[in-house]
């Protein structure tokens, strides 16, 4: 009223409280409503809003927190706006090119080796299909600070309601490297029966190929960092080795593999197995083995094909 403009509105992570309350319906009904009402309150004053931004993670359906707000343009997946969010490769390197020749000397590494390891460690995220890839700005920028290549983003902390999902529907670890999908499911509401729509909401996997004919998308792990991080939190679920001891193995896996030590392997791989209790397996003992090999020999950096016709 006093300077005669309309407002700009801007909400990040609308979705948290529920993403907290996943496995508790009560809790999440009471933030559904509560958020419902917030928004709903909006949409009465819509007239005094110039603009509004809100992000998040996924989409809640039943009674949806934007049933009152109807006027929503959802633009995760707008050829527009592919690079709104992330870093491109020439914004990197019109804006960096200081921080990489620093990085580069820090680690014994020529320009031009350090530009390809930050693109196959962060680069890689697409929001649509036919787009440059975008990096990840939260590990780029710790990368320049620190000097050191790292997998900052899973350092943050990865949810661990994705693991579940993953297991409660004894999903197979090996289609996650090349799952297809179509636009409505990955723009679907949450829905605890699939995990992938939730898993590339989320940004663990992204576009990888689009098949114009049938509208599939192939997704995949955007980069290195996201699929070894991802591997690494997974491994705990599915066997007995503490995280603090998992790396450790997966070294001695890659030292058996170079030096030919075929036998060293498979004990190696049968202690994964060892004292996993049968109510994790009992619905599909084959899936979750092939889960722990697909695992370790992701980790181990080989490439691995399950079910080979």
């Amino acid at each position: 009223k006093k300077h005669n403009q309309r407002v700009v509105i801007l909400v990040d992570e609308y979705d948290k409280p529920m993403l907290q309350a996943i496995g508790n319906e009560e809790l999440q009904k009471e933030y559904r409503n509560t958020l419902k009402s917030f928004y709903g309150a909006l949409k009465s004053c819509d007239g005094y809003i110039k603009f509004a931004l809100v992000t998040g993670v996924t989409k809640f359906g039943k009674v949806s927190v934007f049933s009152d707000l109807n006027n929503l343009n959802d633009i995760s997946m707008d050829h527009r706006y592919y690079d709104l969010c992330g870093i491109s490769e020439a914004e990197l390197y019109q804006y960096f090119e200081e921080s990489i020749r620093g990085l580069a000397q820090a680690n014994g590494q020529t320009y031009e080796q350090a530009c390809a390891q930050l693109k196959q460690d962060y680069d890689g995220y697409h929001f649509t299909y036919d787009t440059p890839g975008m990096y990840n700005p939260f590990s780029l920028l710790n990368t320049f600070d620190k000097q050191r290549y790292g997998s900052y983003w899973f350092e943050t902390g990865t949810p661990t309601f994705l693991v579940e999902l993953l297991q409660k529907y004894d999903y197979n670890l090996e289609e996650m490297a090349s799952v297809q999908a179509d636009a409505d499911e990955l723009g679907s509401i949450f829905n605890d029966d699939n995990p992938i729509p939730m898993i590339y909401q989320s940004g663990y996997l992204t576009i990888k190929d689009y098949d114009k004919r049938f509208g599939l998308y192939k997704l995949g792990f955007p980069n290195r960092e996201v699929e070894d991080g991802f591997m690494k939190f997974l491994l705990p679920f599915y066997s007995t080795k503490k995280i603090t001891k998992s790396a450790f193995e997966v070294g001695q896996f890659v030292t058996d593999i170079e030096a030919g030590n075929a036998e060293g392997f498979m004990q190696r791989l049968q202690s994964f197995f060892a004292g996993t209790k049968f109510d994790q397996i009992a619905k599909d003992t084959e899936n979750w083995f092939q889960n722990v090999v697909f695992i370790v020999t992701t980790l181990c950096g080989l490439y691995i094909e399950a079910e080979h016709q």
